[in-house]
């Protein structure tokens, strides 16, 4: 696992490599383990008696972010999120999810995750360039730092998604076809999925900002309400290009439908010009000579000619009236 060990003085940031050694050093104590591995994670577990269930909650992938008090610190899940290309398939992306889990002690923070993440990387200058405000406002003024970037990559996937939609909502008007129906059903399911993240974040956001957690002084709270209202802000987003990608694919059905409409009447105008002249030749088709009720015209020199002129003019008639009526 890499430990990474961060002490908050007011002469600055120290680093370093050693746990105990962080621990035993004055000033605010932020710890960071990422790529996790039991031994070393034990040992975190058994100094900050960190329950095994929210180490659980951190390792598994499908865990919704959330909030949970302890004893001794208070535990939150949250999962950053971006777009990411798919191995199976040519074009589509996807949202990939990291689960973050914090521990927010009363003088130190842990944050743990399964993979490296730059907004939680203590070696980022971020972090170092003003260690003297952590001191000051506590572990949970930097727990809000990194939950605030985390929640500040979810505006940038939004925008993506919404490059996606307009890009979508222009074929739907210029040149619909049957793969823009699957790219409006990849972006809902994009959007489903972001949901599925922030909507429980905004809920665990709330749950921090509302002053019922001992370790989040009250002078901070005010920095969590406005990632809270930051989630707000996802959530309705999410909400409105759900039904943006809703209407697009209304008006793609819309347009499929109108294009089968007009085929449909295409060929009802050929078949209703078709019936009659269907009826004629039937009739004149019955070769019905050897009876005194034999059709007189069968018999006359111009009966063919006279026929077909009539099929004629009787088409044209047609088609002037139904021209008349705007149905061609």
């Amino acid at each position: 696992m890499s430990l990474h060990a961060m002490v908050y003085t007011a002469d600055g940031v120290e680093r370093h490599d050693d746990l105990d050694t962080a621990l035993e050093a004055p000033g605010e104590t932020w710890i960071h383990a990422n790529d996790v591995e039991p031994t070393e994670m034990k040992a975190l577990r058994d100094r900050f008696t960190i329950h095994q269930l929210a180490v659980e909650d951190v390792l598994h992938e499908e865990t919704r972010p959330k909030t949970e008090e302890y004893d001794t610190h208070t535990f939150v899940l949250m999962k950053t999120a971006r777009l990411s290309q798919r191995d199976d398939v040519e074009f589509h992306k996807e949202v990939r999810t990291h689960p973050v889990g914090f521990f927010i002690g009363e003088d130190w923070l842990v944050t743990m995750s399964t993979t490296e993440i730059d907004v939680v990387d203590p070696s980022a200058s971020q972090w170092t360039k003003n260690g003297r405000r952590f001191v000051n406002r506590g572990t949970d003024f930097l727990a809000y730092r990194i939950m605030d970037a985390i929640v500040d990559d979810y505006f940038d996937l939004l925008d993506e998604i919404e490059d996606d939609i307009e890009a979508v909502e222009e074929r739907v008007l210029d040149e619909p076809d049957p793969q823009m129906l699957e790219d409006l059903n990849d972006v809902r399911r994009d959007l489903l999925a972001f949901r599925k993240i922030a909507w429980p974040a905004r809920e665990a956001m709330s749950y921090l900002s509302r002053g019922d957690i001992p370790e989040v002084a009250d002078r901070n709270e005010k920095y969590f309400r406005d990632v809270y209202d930051h989630l707000v802000q996802v959530v309705d987003l999410i909400e409105t290009y759900r039904d943006l990608t809703g209407g697009s694919r209304d008006i793609y059905l819309n347009a499929v439908s109108q294009s089968t409409n007009e085929v449909m009447k295409t060929l009802t105008v050929v078949a209703t010009i078709f019936i009659p002249l269907t009826f004629v030749v039937g009739v004149y088709g019955m070769n019905f000579t050897d009876t005194p009720f034999a059709m007189p015209e069968l018999y006359w020199t111009y009966g063919y000619p006279a026929v077909m002129i009539g099929m004629g003019v009787l088409s044209g008639m047609m088609l002037v009236h139904f021209r008349r009526q705007d149905w061609i």
